[in-house]
């Protein structure tokens, strides 16, 4: 650390430092929807990527990587993994259910019958009583087979039961949850509306209280529910009125509901036709003077969105679950014929183009796995500072998935064009997965705006100790001295106590991207205060480099992890882990040049102005070569 010594010069140029440009405006405001709500804030956040934008390393969740699983725990889960491969090798059949959008009724009885369908929900009502991390295994099992079945048993066990799991009465759980386990009847999760996307908090379904006070009136529709057409029981949100219990004041607030088939004025529409999942039937399902009696809400009037979005939180890292079992399946796939294809008397892992791609195909998959392991292992082990991690992990693994898939077609070349090779049905199938259980785009500004708020907090904190320099010395001293140290190239984040020899220049490359994202947090806030929530050109890149930098911390703890094991794999996962920082690395550096670049910001005007022209014309805004419209 900098020394420093107390004097009215150095604390003149610490408040320089921080306080240069218009650091009264750093609030952001309110973070896009997704956070987890309701968190005790009195407790330090012990997120790694959160703090990231503080400049600040915390490490209790990244080292060492988590190992969430006893013997006992290990052995009640692989109890569940010969039958679930047999079940998808023998009993389901994913080309049958793609083509005809549809599950045998034989294939649905023996999920119910091997229990697949209630892994979450606890043991005494019937279900698995599976920790995340027991999840992950049996996800990535089904997801290297079929992502359409996937999705048709996902939605139900998760966010289809996960409310009720979370935050259910006592009456509510033991009414509901034994017939989600093993009771035959499915459930889902109702939030998208006709005008309401990603924008969650601003559902219009209305539910008024009845004159009797016996029951809520639901009125509105809902949009493109997984499982809609086979569910029973769904959780949905409406708006209701509440009073301020202070002011009186009535305000309309989103609450949810559990809301059965069979109860008056509610029905669903036709399956949706769909690019991929076909088998999971996409519904709408219509309100209509629905009554449901006040026993079914769940949890408190007015907290439905806290509850929406900490259901989606908590499921995120399922997805990544999946598509990690389904990116092994096109790695072996694609080991397979580049191993045996020969091409110009020559094998193609013999060309060091196809040695490029299979490598970072199996890079990808290993980092993914890592990823989704990782934010598992902490929620098992008690994590509440998981919703960054988590929306990291759901934009990464969806687009490393698309990645590792179409370069595997490209491998197979017409083969891989085929729907033998299975892997055109996995391109269509995984397109969803950028998009449902929030838009990748809008996560990325999610994992930006929520950072960086956090950041712009603890500089007000600090402007707020400098109104009182004496008394709250220790505080600007170790803040202060850590940003002129950055400066000076002094005191830099260190995180070579954590990783194993072999990595510590791997280390480093993510050290040094740690300080040069932290500096520039700051230096966006300081320039543009609350006007970085507009910023949105820049604000993609932030959250690039925030992706890419807990990536490097990810595969650093857990290839360390596997050294100090001494795993058979241990020296592939090093080679894997330094081949990764170096790549992700370079990108860190690319994006946050690119922020502070005055070329760059030329550019992004370019492509707002080309995008205003294209939106004015409704279409391609340029001339045909042949001036012919």
């Amino acid at each position: 650390m900098l020394k420093t010594c107390v004097t009215p010069t150095v604390v003149c140029q610490i408040r320089h430092v921080l306080l240069r440009g218009a650091v009264r405006n750093v609030s952001t405001g309110p973070t896009l929807h997704g956070a987890i709500q309701g968190s005790d804030q009195a407790k330090p956040n012990r997120s790694f990527v959160m703090n990231l934008f503080g400049g600040k390393l915390q490490t209790v969740e990244l080292f060492p990587y988590p190992e969430p699983l006893n013997e006992e725990q290990k052995e009640y889960v692989q109890a569940f993994v010969d039958p679930s491969v047999k079940f998808y090798q023998e009993v389901n059949d994913a080309a049958r259910n793609d083509a005809t959008a549809s599950v045998d009724k034989a294939v649905v009885d023996a999920l119910w019958e091997q229990g697949f369908l209630g892994p979450f929900i606890p043991t005494e009502y019937g279900g698995l009583g599976l920790s995340n991390a027991q999840s992950v295994i049996m996800s990535e099992i089904s997801g290297s087979y079929d992502l359409g079945m996937c999705i048709f048993a996902g939605a139900h066990q998760s966010i289809g039961t996960k409310g009720i799991t979370l935050y259910g009465t006592k009456e509510q759980k033991e009414k509901y949850l034994p017939q989600l386990s093993t009771g035959r009847v499915f459930g889902a999760f109702a939030l998208t509306e006709p005008g309401t996307g990603s924008d969650a908090a601003s559902v219009k379904t209305k539910a008024v209280l009845s004159s009797c006070g016996k029951y809520y009136i639901l009125n509105g529709s809902k949009l493109w529910c997984s499982g809609g057409g086979i569910a029973n029981i769904f959780t949905t949100f409406a708006q209701t009125e509440v009073v301020d219990p202070t002011t009186g004041e009535k305000k309309s607030k989103m609450t949810a509901f559990i809301v059965e088939r069979h109860f008056e004025g509610v029905s669903t529409g036709p399956p949706e036709d769909k690019m991929g999942i076909k088998c999971s039937p996409t519904t709408e399902i219509f309100f209509e003077d629905a009554k449901v009696p006040v026993e079914n809400v769940l949890g408190e009037i007015g907290s439905g969105f806290k509850i929406a979005v900490n259901i989606l939180n908590s499921g995120r890292f399922g997805l990544g679950a999946m598509l990690s079992g389904t990116m092994k399946t096109c790695i072996e796939k694609a080991a397979e014929h580049v191993t045996n294809r020969v091409q110009f008397k020559r094998k193609l892992i013999e060309f060091e183009n196809v040695q490029e791609k299979l490598a970072m195909m199996a890079t990808y998959h290993y980092v993914a796995q890592s990823l989704t392991y990782m934010v598992a292992g902490n929620m098992d082990q008690g994590s509440v500072d998981f919703h960054l991690e988590a929306a990291v992990s759901k934009v990464f693994c969806t687009e490393a998935a698309w990645y590792v898939c179409d370069e595997a077609i490209q491998l197979l070349g017409g083969n891989g064009f085929m729907k033998s090779s299975g892997l055109e049905r996995f391109l269509r199938d995984m397109r969803i997965f950028r998009i449902f259980e929030g838009a990748n785009d809008v996560l990325r500004m999610f994992i930006a705006l929520t950072g960086i708020q956090h950041a712009g907090k603890d500089l007000r904190e600090l402007q707020k100790a400098f109104k009182n320099p004496l008394g709250n010395i220790g505080v600007i001293l170790a803040e202060g001295s850590k940003r002129v140290g950055r400066k000076a190239g002094v005191g830099g984040t260190d995180l070579s106590p954590f990783v194993a020899r072999e990595l510590q220049n791997a280390a480093k490359q993510c050290a040094e991207c740690v300080d040069m994202f932290s500096q520039t947090i700051e230096s966006l806030l300081m320039k543009h205060g609350k006007g970085i929530v507009e910023r949105q050109f820049q604000l993609a890149r932030v959250a690039d480099s925030a992706i890419d930098i807990y990536t490097m911390g990810v595969v650093l703890s857990r290839a360390t992890r596997s050294l100090k094991k001494g795993l058979p794999s241990a020296q592939h996962e090093l080679v894997m882990t330094q081949l990764w920082c170096q790549e992700a690395g370079s990108r860190v550096h690319r994006n946050l040049n690119r922020i502070h670049s005055g070329a760059f910001k030329d550019h992004y005007q370019r492509m707002a102005l080309v995008a205003r022209n294209v939106s004015e014309r409704r279409g391609v805004a340029h001339t045909n070569p042949l001036e012919i419209d």
